[in-house]
């Protein structure tokens, strides 16, 4: 039995609860804790018509709601308050309600407090979702009841009484999630940091700071995962209290999953151990070479080597993650809209051996793009802009041009609609090219996330005429 769930499940009953952000994390949340009995009232700031598919949902259970422009100005008198991640813990409306005796948590938060099962979490600026899909299949296909949540997958809490102690729960947790998080995973995995989200976060050390929060909590019997070519994470092994294992692209290491030659090892001392080729990985790019050997390093322990290598040499990948759209008279167009930094760009742009079409620009989200010069000019054969980050993506490229040369000869064309540059774009394209969407920005000019610039993606490109 699990007594922390039935103690929360009195603990919530006639509650007055605050719901921030009526998103599809909170929709479920919304719906289980009126289950349990909860006087529940749900804050968004879009109004009534534009939650309206969402508000259906809902019908015939007696919620409240604060909608629309000083949404917020209602949030008093509550006794617990669950806050949407993307939403500073330390606005001034959370901080008075926590002042009155607010109980501020958050359905992540919540959930490593009841979950019974053992968790893998991984968090990084890039590679989180390949490489929690990565672990969850692993585990799934050893035998394991499974759930995937976090960012992906399903709101775990409200399937918190289906899950036993013989599971495994498989997470990927964003900094914005981790920021107030006062508990770590058994298996923490951080796949990589750099920066990223400086539009919400105050500096590169707070979201750093959020970061460790992944194993800030372990104990000595948990397990940490950490890129060993990765500056930042490397030095994470400093901080931690569980057993450090690396991974590396790079370099060989005394303990942990590593690339010899074409062959991914994992070494534990004198014992190695060959897990499979690199060259037999069907996704492409060499990211993706680093996110099994994380995957492998976090679940070597209970997931036998063949159970790893025919993972290895079976998962096609994930939507929006250099997923090959179609092939249009000899031009290939992929779309890669998760790529939401600079970072991301550069390891999908690595991932072709030739030039490519390159569709990039978005959301600004205050970071720098200069790193991302030098890789246009080597990778890209013309250069296709949208949205706010446009002028930054093209002073990288012409910084890298003044500075070395490169780069010149890159046609530069900008767009007001991801429409138009994708109709630029194979115009511009001859037989063998690649176009590929890997905007090195957020969406949400233009789109609410990056999977419906995704979708948007697929579907101007399915109806191009061939």
């Amino acid at each position: 039995m699990n007594t922390k769930l039935n103690d929360f499940k009195k603990k919530i009953k006639n509650k007055k609860v605050a719901v921030l952000g009526i998103g599809i994390s909170h929709t479920p949340l919304i719906s289980y804790l009126y289950r349990l009995g909860a006087d529940i009232t749900a804050f968004d700031k879009a109004d009534e018509v534009k939650l309206k598919s969402t508000l259906e949902q809902f019908k015939g259970m007696d919620i409240k709601y604060s909608l629309g422009e000083g949404y917020l100005d209602n949030l008093k008198g509550f006794d617990i308050l669950f806050r949407t991640p993307g939403m500073r813990y330390d606005i001034p409306e959370i901080l008075a309600a926590k002042e009155e005796g607010t109980e501020v948590t958050s359905e992540m938060e919540v959930f490593f407090e009841l979950c019974p099962a053992e968790i893998f979490a991984v968090t990084g600026s890039d590679g989180k979702t390949t490489t929690t899909t990565l672990i969850y299949n692993m585990l799934k296909e050893q035998g394991y009841k499974c759930w995937l949540g976090g960012n992906i997958g399903i709101p775990l809490l409200s399937k918190i009484e289906e899950i036993k102690d013989t599971d495994k729960v498989v997470l990927e947790l964003s900094s914005f999630q981790l920021h107030t998080m006062t508990k770590s995973p058994n298996v923490a995995v951080v796949t990589n940091v750099s920066p990223n989200h400086l539009d919400v976060h105050k500096s590169m050390e707070e979201y750093v700071s959020a970061k460790k929060n992944i194993f800030r909590y372990q104990s000595a019997e948990d397990r940490l995962v950490l890129n060993f070519d990765n500056d930042i994470t490397r030095e994470f092994a400093g901080e931690a209290k569980g057993d450090v294992v690396y991974f590396s692209r790079k370099t060989v290491l005394e303990k942990g999953a590593m690339l010899k030659d074409d062959m991914l090892v994992f070494r534990d001392g004198e014992t190695e151990t060959e897990i499979a080729k690199a060259s037999d990985i069907v996704i492409p790019g060499v990211h993706n070479v680093e996110n099994f050997l994380a995957a492998t390093a976090a679940v070597i322990d209970c997931v036998d080597r063949d159970v790893i290598r025919k993972v290895a040499t079976t998962f096609t990948g994930v939507e929006h993650r250099i997923e090959l759209v179609r092939e249009i008279n000899g031009v290939k167009f992929y779309n890669d809209s998760i790529a939401s930094s600079p970072t991301r760009t550069i390891a999908g742009l690595n991932s072709f051996k030739d030039k490519v079409i390159l569709i990039a620009g978005g959301y600004d989200k205050k970071i720098p793009y200069d790193a991302l010069g030098p890789v246009i000019a080597e990778k890209v054969k013309c250069l296709v802009l949208i949205g706010q980050t446009a002028p930054k993506i093209e002073k990288a490229l012409r910084d890298e041009t003044e500075r070395s040369g490169k780069g010149s000869d890159i046609p530069i064309k900008k767009c007001t609609s991801l429409e138009e540059a994708v109709k630029v774009a194979y115009r511009f394209a001859s037989v063998g090219d690649v176009v590929i969407l890997s905007p090195a920005s957020a969406s949400f000019d233009m789109f609410k996330n990056f999977e419906e610039r995704g979708n948007r993606f697929k579907e101007i490109v399915n109806s191009i005429e061939a």
